[in-house]
Order: C-alpha cells, then sequence, then structure tokens
C-alpha cells in the first residue's frame, strides 16, 4: 500500500532532467537521448509537477538550473545510477558477452554503423564492438562458423539463420550540380541512357531492378564507369564524369552540401536496397531486438 503523498518519479523524467544538466542545453540532451526537444521540455515540466518547483530558469536559448535544481541534482544521478545498477543486475544472466563481433558489407560499416553504434553503446555500454568488413556471402559464412556474431548483409534467406529485415534504402539517381538535367520534372529512361553513367554495382537482386529500366530501349545505356565502391562512383559524379545511380545513405552529406543533386526517375521509384540482419537461430536476441528498433528510428529519419 503507497501512503498519501508519497513521491512517485518516472526514471525517464529523471534522465532528462540529468542529461539537461549533462549537455548544457535542452536541444543536445535531446539529441544524447535520441528523443525530439518536446519530449524532453515535456518529461522537465513532469519531473518539476512531480517536484512542485521549477528545476530550470530559461532565458531564450539559455537554460539556468534554479537553486531547487541544484539541491536536486546528487539524488536525481544517484536515483539513475542505482537504477542502472539494478538493471544490469537484474540482466545477469543474459548479460551481453563482453566483446561482441559483428560482420558487415563496406557500405553497411560506411554509412550504417555510425549512425547505428552510438545508440547501441547506451544501451550496452559495457560492451567492446569488433567489426569485420567482407561481401555477404563472406560474413553468412562467418556468422555460420560462429567467427562473428551478427552480420549485417544484403538480403538472404538460409535454414539455419534468423534474416531480418533491417533497413530500406531508396535508390535514385543523382547529377552534379550544374547539370542539364537538374531542375527537369520528368526525364525519359532514352534521355537517361543518353549520358555518361557512372554505374555502382553492388551485386545485389535489388541492382537487377535498374538493369531492367533500360532493357527496352534501342541503345544499350552509355556506361563509361562501372565500379562495386560507391564512394567512388559519388567522387566521379561531383568531379562531373557522369550520373549515377546511388543508395540514399551514401549520398546524405553531400546533398546537405548541395554537391549532388536528386533526379526523379519515376521508372526508378519503389526500389530500394535492403540490408538485413542475421545472426545462428535462437541466438543474441536481446541484442538483435534493440537493433531491428534501431532499425526503425533510422528508417524513419
Amino acid at each position: 500500500m503507497w501512503e498519501p503523498g508519497v513521491l512517485l518519479v518516472n526514471i525517464e523524467n529523471i534522465e532528462a532532467f540529468v542529461y539537461v544538466i549533462h549537455c548544457g542545453s535542452f536541444n543536445k540532451a535531446a539529441e544524447a537521448l535520441y528523443l525530439s526537444q518536446p519530449s524532453v521540455t515535456a518529461r522537465i515540466q513532469s519531473l518539476e509537477r512531480e517536484l512542485d518547483c521549477k528545476l530550470f530558469d530559461r532565458q531564450g536559448k539559455q537554460v539556468q538550473i534554479t537553486e531547487e535544481g541544484k539541491r536536486f541534482l546528487p539524488y536525481a544521478q544517484q536515483l539513475l545510477l542505482t537504477y542502472q545498477k539494478g538493471k544490469l543486475h537484474v540482466n545477469q544472466k543474459k548479460a551481453m558477452p563482453e566483446e561482441f563481433r559483428i560482420g558487415c558489407t563496406v557500405s553497411v560499416s560506411n554509412y550504417i554503423i555510425p549512425e547505428l553504434l552510438p545508440r547501441l553503446k547506451r544501451k550496452f555500454p559495457n560492451t567492446h564492438y569488433k567489426f569485420l568488413t567482407g561481401i555477404t556471402d563472406e560474413i553468412v559464412g562467418k556468422v555460420l562458423g560462429k567467427e562473428v556474431d551478427i552480420g549485417f548483409v544484403r538480403r538472404v534467406n538460409h535454414p539455419n539463420l534468423q534474416s531480418l529485415k533491417f533497413y530500406e534504402d531508396p535508390i535514385s539517381l543523382y547529377a552534379y550540380e550544374g547539370h542539364p538535367f537538374v531542375g527537369s520534372e520528368r526525364l525519359s529512361v532514352e534521355e537517361i541512357a543518353e549520358q555518361p553513367l557512372v554505374f555502382f554495382e553492388c551485386g545485389a537482386l535489388d541492382w537487377l531492378r535498374i538493369h531492367r529500366v533500360f532493357e527496352n530501349i534501342e541503345r544499350p545505356p552509355n556506361i563509361q564507369i562501372q565500379t562495386d565502391n560507391s564512394e567512388m562512383a559519388k567522387k566521379l559524379v561531383i568531379r562531373k564524369a557522369g550520373i549515377s545511380f546511388l543508395p540514399g545513405l551514401s549520398v546524405r552529406q553531400e546533398l546537405a552540401e548541395g554537391k549532388l543533386i536528386p533526379l526523379r526517375v519515376p521508372e526508378t521509384d519503389g526500389i530500394s536496397l535492403q540490408t538485413n540482419v542475421i545472426a545462428n537461430l535462437g541466438e543474441h536476441t536481446q541484442f538483435l531486438d534493440e537493433i531491428i528498433e534501431i532499425g526503425k528510428q533510422l528508417n524513419h529519419h
């Protein structure tokens, strides 16, 4: 039985409070917690209601901790620490291995791991990570041979593996700044085929669909350079060697900087590169659940 007046505090609100102080702003705390800023604000307001006092003075973009906030901080940190220790203690039986070995394709290591790893480190702070890169078939072999614990690969199915969809990366056509196609509402496949093409080929079935787009035209596409390296393809486009079909994750920075421009090609809408996460049947379920959850967040970005 709870006595009237006993304080029920939500641990997530306490976490938000500690992070705002640690990071110095609501915005940075939101980034560190992978939340939106309004969520962090709501958690702080909820904590202020629970404690019946103001924890921060907000002057424009500046946040100052109040005297009450300063007095509460050591208790908040202690509560958070106790909770995290308790969580580890409860989960000891299913505690994470100290070293977790992850196999992945080069493109996953370049573009997905930097997004994924900080989130994983937050969930499993005591685990160290070892990464090996290779092509999909090699990674499948390493997972089956228990040389790595999990693998990030192109879409595969294997009777001894669980293979879960992790990320869908849309493939689009990209041109350099100032290319005559930039600004065109609708491009025909014939027009694209005449242009010098830098063809990034990663051996996945999804790319066959890109080839098929050019099947019904009279002349074959003008593929001047073929490569299995998306970084190379991207840099060649920026240096005006041609235009190229590329996965979205690989060009995020260049898009933001205006160095690459996406072109609208209705025939390729819906073509994407699927990354799956694989593990031996029944193994590393706690880890996989967390990774799939992070995958959902990344897909919505």
